[in-house]
């Protein structure tokens, strides 16, 4: 039977077992799903294999730049609870994983559970099942972006929420001033948590949409069709203004925007800044936790 990538990802969705370790499981139980299960337990996964099951949502974002080469990591690795996320053997794997993006720079997840481990003889899928064995709940790498050049980073509220943002410029990047601008940007993706760069990469569906969703509003209210319009524009300029970083307000001083921020700086250091780029990871977003009722698991118990 011809074992697809969805197969895999499905058992490792299962087990939580490695990608490859997966597919040689599926290989050897020619396809079947529950085969492959017991042969990963076989092979010693069975711990891992059964803590998989549980949702991990909790966990750590962070975002490393590794100044010397100009390469910066956003990473998300989730567990099961808060206090595992805590844990020092849990933030130190973290950080492993993250100098292993930088250093090795792999394509995918795939690839990089298949990366040696930064500082250790285990790759990194062996060195996560050690961890999920000796901490006793479930982990998962989730996902990560390797980013190079001029970058500045930003993590918020332990590992909630972490910030990378990319810039094109002549200035030295270790410069004092520049370094708290980049911080500053990075900490307005953070808190404002802008959708786009700037107007020209909104996507033109979008933009269609919401100006559709936008004239149905005014005529709602009563408008008619030449005031309706006007409205509509003045209402896009608005929308630019809230989900494109450049053209937001700026968090320290809601009298000037981001752009006007940077081009202040620029012109202080007598250089050119441009950003190009940023991304915002925050733990968990889009994952669905798992809300056991408690009084429903003691009914089904005694039934």
């Amino acid at each position: 039977m011809a074992i697809t990538a969805k197969d895999v990802a499905a058992l490792r969705e299962m087990t939580g077992v490695g990608m490859m370790d997966c597919k040689r499981a599926l290989t050897e139980a020619d396809g079947d799903t529950e085969k492959a299960i017991a042969i990963l337990r076989e092979k010693g996964l069975a711990a891992a294999a059964k803590k998989a099951g549980r949702i991990a949502a909790e966990g750590i974002v962070t975002s490393v730049v590794d100044m010397d080469k100009r390469v910066g990591v956003v990473l998300e690795v989730n567990a099961e609870t808060d206090f595992v996320a805590k844990n020092e053997k849990f933030v130190k794997f973290v950080d492993t994983v993250a100098k292993t993006i930088i250093n090795e720079n792999p394509a995918d997840l795939e690839a990089l559970e298949n990366c040696k481990a930064f500082g250790t003889d285990m790759t990194v899928v062996e060195l996560l099942r050690d961890h999920i064995l000796t901490i006793g709940e479930n982990m998962k790498i989730r996902r990560f972006i390797r980013l190079e050049g001029v970058l500045a980073s930003y993590v918020h509220g332990g590992g909630r929420i972490g910030v990378m943002v990319q810039f094109e410029t002549d200035a030295d990047p270790s410069n004092e001033t520049f370094a708290r601008m980049g911080k500053d940007v990075a900490m307005q993706v953070a808190a404002a948590n802008p959708l786009y760069l700037d107007r020209d990469s909104v996507p033109a569906d979008v933009i269609a949409n919401e100006k559709e969703i936008l004239t149905q509003q005014a005529i709602n209210e009563g408008k008619p069709a030449n005031i309706a319009e006007k409205m509509v524009a003045g209402r896009i300029q608005k929308y630019y203004k809230e989900f494109c970083l450049v053209e937001q307000e700026f968090i320290k001083d809601t009298d000037t925007t981001v752009a006007k921020y940077i081009d202040s700086v620029a012109k202080d250091l007598g250089c050119s800044i441009k950003v190009t780029g940023f991304v915002r990871y925050e733990r968990g977003e889009g994952i669905a936790k798992r809300e056991d009722n408690f009084a429903d698991e003691v009914a089904k118990m005694v039934k």
